[in-house]
């Protein structure tokens, strides 16, 4: 679930938004990573940018997306809202490591393989609740999921934990806020088929 997300000028642009009353250093280191982000699909194993707090502030820095598996080369990209404050994986990383991941849209495959757009008609941007780890390579984030809204349940039976823009900062900066959004249902989504639904007349 949520295998696959793209990032744009627009969420370039949003960021920018976001970090523009954190202190001097902050903003600069910010802004350099903003400038990085470009136009792409983002995979598991990739580096993507995240928000995070520091120092009480919000910032834009760049984080490997995916934890190590226990197998090989195995990535855990994903984590279940219901269960990540009992599992040791996520328990550390849900107290201590809180982050957003924005995005213009992201992606989920139906059972015919059919890939599917998920994206805000209100909004250019979507925020992804997600929590990182230290490792010896850096910080790597997981993006939190739970179960499917309306929107989502003809596609997949789960999707990305969805934040308003007012909930960033308590998600990443106020813990007892951040454990009730783990409970919240995400805001409705438009989605957009690759593919087109033949009807019989």
């Amino acid at each position: 679930m949520c295998g696959r997300y793209y990032v744009d000028d627009e969420t370039a642009r949003e960021i920018e938004k976001l970090i523009r009353q954190v202190d001097q250093k902050l903003r600069q280191d910010s802004m350099a990573a903003v400038k990085k982000i470009g136009e792409k699909d983002i995979y598991p194993a990739q580096m993507a940018p995240v928000l995070a707090g520091k120092g009480g502030s919000l910032y834009c820095g760049w984080q490997r997306w995916g934890f190590p598996g226990f197998q090989g080369k195995q990535v855990i990209f994903n984590g279940r809202c219901e269960s990540a404050m009992e599992k040791p994986l996520f328990r550390g990383s849900i107290r201590h490591g809180r982050v957003v991941i924005p995005a213009a849209w992201f992606y989920e495959w139906n059972r015919g393989k059919e890939k599917n757009t998920f994206y805000r008609g209100d909004a250019p941007v979507l925020f992804m609740a997600g929590c990182c780890r230290q490792y010896e390579d850096g910080a790597r984030f997981v993006i939190l999921t739970t179960k499917a809204n309306a929107s989502m349940k003809p596609v997949h039976d789960r999707m990305p934990l969805i934040l308003e823009e007012k909930e960033i900062a308590p998600w990443i900066f106020d813990d007892k806020k951040a454990e009730d959004l783990l409970h919240k249902t995400p805001c409705l989504l438009e989605r957009r088929s690759d593919y087109e639904q033949l009807t019989m007349f």
